[in-house]
């Protein structure tokens, strides 16, 4: 196969955006765009080099394996090792519990599963998670396990009719990708079905006969469109921009236009840019400085719980490039040359060994709870908190049956006034505890209707929690059953941000016909981490302070959500919790929060009395709470 320095460069463009996004340089806002970048790159090298052993006679999946764990092993398993010495000392057990978690999946090539599973890519937590960019790896090894059967059946007995497999696999994937851009993101983002597309594009311009092109204008415009459009999502998307889907398309097709050109006009300007030396030295060290950066990052603001400034940011990207440097060539170098003492089944033993050893040390870190004698001067407090929600009967799980709920035991306040319905997510919830402990100040009967990750909307659908859909239209035949006179919608308003906030329309709409008075709770405070690894961090324990730390979203969002509550009464938590972005996490010896964002029960009674709807006079606790003197 010959060396093309033009990828090496586009390697580089990709990798750039990537390093300075997760690095905290803001107008690189889509450089997360970069992966996919990489994704079109990799298709398109592989189908090449199984294309180019086929023809040679000399294919074996065996000898694929071997070629890839020689590639991809090496430096991926110092990176794990460094990281797991790292973690030992630096993180938390609750911490150190979920790396190894991810360890052991990412040693299987399959942490794009494990962090589908348990987090969203840009929610907060995310950034604590030093190996979150092996979900990447992950798609790409998942990839590789399937490729070289299908390129080997397609050779042998489809007479090499390669473009009319590709094209229906490739509209197939990129069809559910965009479908499961709203109604399932997540899953979007992470998983290979909907990411095939992008490495499959790759492999249909390494094995499609396509066209030269012999004007050097038209060679030339598809050299700077394909520019054009990597830059222009680097620079124009952003973290609520829905993605992958139909956004993709603008880096993916940009990618694939570059090679193209490259491979049919190598004269272009583009491709001349890309072949610059420092391009393509950047792209030589490409995997080792996407291995090295993110666990930096992820440490760096672990240990800093904030986002880095003008010198942070230049630090974690001189830091990430030495590192890249030394490891592809002190590591990935020596290891991808051949050596006749190490055979084809020693490589593959070797391989197979250190993914059992690197899986047996997360499997150890999980069995040990996190190793908590690391930190002995840390003592996690129990903070009670879920457990007064009415868990199992009033708080249904993720994948709520509403014929579980009913409102003899979901009904929080004594009083025979008029019902209201208090409707929403775990969000709803964590005022539960607040609502008893303030029960005889409520003239009306509240019942609690909340889901875990169900927010109260009835357009929301998510393939993870598909029945949120029912428990949400079932609520509005228990307002009309009931003759329900007032509703309260409260929900984590920040994970419905992506999708678009005006789908609360949706609901109010709907509501509009019953003649109820709606109240919207808006999004209360939500920290980088947990509030006791801040205030441990941090070394704030003085019991008398109210402690206070950030929130890491933008609180223009309840602005914006009040722009959609129409006649609804929109209620602004940080308004009363807060100054500025500035919060308040303990007051004293007792924490506000059990975790990084839902009150403690200590939490939701302040939280309560200082603005929860329909309460007769409550105290003047606003102010204590957020500190503010007038």
């Amino acid at each position: 196969m010959q060396y093309r320095p033009d990828i090496d460069g586009l390697r580089a463009v990709a990798i750039l955006p990537v390093v300075l996004f997760h690095a905290g340089v803001s107008s690189f806002s889509g450089g997360f765009v970069g992966v996919d970048v990489f994704f079109v790159i990799s298709g398109y090298v592989i189908a090449l080099s199984l294309q180019e052993d086929l023809n040679q006679g000399r294919f074996s999946v065996w000898r694929f394996y071997a070629k890839r764990i020689r590639r991809i092993f090496p430096a991926l398993f110092v990176t794990f090792a460094a990281t797991a010495a790292a973690a030992y000392f630096l993180l938390l057990p609750s911490f150190y519990i979920d790396f190894s978690q991810s360890l052991l999946a990412a040693s299987a090539f399959v942490s794009n599963i494990y962090f589908w599973k348990t987090s969203s890519y840009f929610a907060a937590e995310a950034v604590f998670r030093p190996l979150l960019h092996t979900w990447s790896l992950s798609v790409e090894e998942q990839f590789y396990l399937f490729m070289p059967v299908a390129m080997y059946v397609v050779y042998r007995f489809l007479g090499r009719r390669w473009l009319l497999c590709l094209l229906p696999a490739i509209l197939a994937s990129l069809a559910l990708s965009i479908y499961l851009t709203s109604t399932g993101p997540t899953a979007n983002f992470y998983l290979l079905p909907t990411r095939a597309w992008e490495l499959l594009l790759g492999t249909a311009l390494a094995l499609g006969r396509l066209p030269e092109l012999r004007q050097r204008w038209l060679a030339e415009a598809l050299g700077a469109l394909g520019l054009a459009l990597i830059t222009y999502a680097v620079f124009a998307y952003d973290e609520t921009t829905p993605f992958p889907g139909a956004a993709a398309l603008a880096p993916c097709f940009g990618s694939a236009l570059l090679i193209f050109v490259g491979k049919s006009a190598p004269r272009t300007r583009a491709t001349a840019l890309l072949s610059q030396r420092p391009l393509v030295f950047i792209g030589l060290i490409s995997y080792s400085l996407y291995l090295v950066h993110w666990p930096i990052v992820s440490f760096a603001r672990y240990q800093s719980l904030d986002r880095p400034d003008a010198l942070g940011t230049l630090a974690i990207v001189a830091a990430s490039f030495i590192l890249a440097v030394l490891s592809w060539r002190f590591v990935e170098q020596p290891f991808r040359r051949p050596r006749p003492a190490i055979t084809q089944p020693r490589l593959l033993a070797g391989g197979v060994a250190a993914v059992v050893v690197f899986a047996a040390v997360g499997a150890v870190g999980i069995s040990a709870d996190g190793f908590p004698s690391r930190m002995r001067d840390f003592t996690a407090v129990k903070i009670a908190g879920h457990d007064h929600w009415n868990q199992g009967s009033c708080f249904l799980g993720s994948n709520p049956d509403h014929r579980n709920w009913n409102a003899e035991d979901c009904t929080l306040t004594p009083a025979g006034g008029p019902e209201v319905l208090l409707w929403g997510d775990s969000f709803a919830a964590h005022y539960v505890p607040g609502i008893v402990a303030n029960a005889e100040r409520f003239p009306v009967s509240i019942l609690q209707y909340t889901a875990a990750g169900c927010p109260p909307v009835l357009t929301y659908f998510s393939y993870a929690r598909p029945r949120c859909t029912n428990f949400n239209a079932n609520a509005l035949q228990l307002i009309e059953q009931r003759g329900i006179k007032s509703v309260i919608l409260s929900a984590r308003w920040t994970d419905l941000q992506s999708r678009g906030l005006d789908q609360l329309e949706s609901t109010l709409a709907a509501l509009a016909p019953f003649g109820v008075q709606v109240y919207i709770i808006g999004q209360s405070p939500q920290f980088s981490t947990d509030v006791q690894v801040i205030a441990y961090s941090k070394g704030s324990r003085a019991p008398d302070a109210v402690d206070r730390w950030r929130i890491f979203f933008d609180p223009a969002i309840n602005s914006e959500l009040r722009q959609y509550a129409g006649t609804a009464t929109f209620i602004n938590p940080l308004q009363r919790l807060c100054t500025d972005a500035d919060c308040p996490y303990r007051r004293g010896d007792r924490y506000l929060y059990e975790d990084a964002e839902h009150f403690s029960v200590y939490g939701s009674d302040l939280a309560v009395a200082a603005y929860f709807p329909l309460l007769n006079d409550p105290p003047m606790v606003s102010e204590q709470l957020s500190g503010r003197s007038d």
